[in-house]
């Protein structure tokens, strides 16, 4: 697999294990939503390995004693509609006080470049580490132009999470923006000719939300 700046594989057992079931048309909408949920809490782990840091005082039931605490910026999810709704409650059982924006994104069908038709976001964007969630990054156009929404706001620490991605994306939001991290359970072979990623697991959205 060819290596990417920026992209971090997630190549823990347990996240190839719970991607292979994911990706098998005999998932159900019940388990397929709970695998999704399952795997966002495992990614969302590593991605929030280097945050800062401090010590604090706190006094256990045999001493009084120094320990460290979560320091910096406050985080904040941004799940891309539709799909995205789904990796929100792993996130979120890691930083339960994190705020949740979203963005809706659709695609012009003549231009075929990503259109905002929805965006709420936290009124302190600029003071957050923000974490864009998507499960899918195909031809990577939603997810770099949810990115540049986001800096357009005043974002300035952004990272990107799927589940599944092909190169063709990671290539793109590189392209658009190399100051943003990238992290993923797989990256795959390719897009077919309909944008889809092979192997991938379908449209995760209809996958999540039981529609065609």
């Amino acid at each position: 697999m060819k290596q990417y700046k920026n992209v971090t594989v997630i190549d823990h057992p347990l996240v190839q294990h719970k991607l292979t079931i994911l990706r098998d048309k005999s998932t159900g909408v019940k388990e397929f939503r709970e695998l999704v949920e399952e795997l966002s809490l495992l990614i969302g782990y590593e991605v929030t390995r280097n945050l800062t840091m401090e010590e604090t005082e706190i006094e256990t039931p045999i001493c009084k004693t120094k320990s460290k605490v979560i320091a910096g910026k406050k985080l904040g999810f941004i799940p891309i509609l539709r799909a995205g709704l789904g990796m929100v409650d792993g996130m979120l059982s890691l930083v339960p006080a994190a705020k949740v924006g979203h963005i809706g994104l659709y695609r012009d069908p003549e231009t075929l470049k990503p259109v905002e038709y929805y965006c709420k976001l936290p009124s302190d964007v600029a003071e957050r580490d923000l974490i864009v969630l998507d499960p899918m990054l195909a031809t990577g156009g939603s997810a770099a132009a949810a990115i540049s929404f986001l800096k357009d706001k005043g974002a300035k620490s952004i990272k990107l999470v799927n589940l599944i991605a092909a190169p063709e994306g990671i290539q793109t939001v590189i392209e658009a923006h190399p100051d943003v991290e990238i992290y993923v359970g797989a990256v795959d072979e390719k897009l077919n000719d309909h944008g889809y990623i092979v192997p991938g697991l379908g449209d995760a959205g209809d996958r999540l939300f039981g529609t065609k």
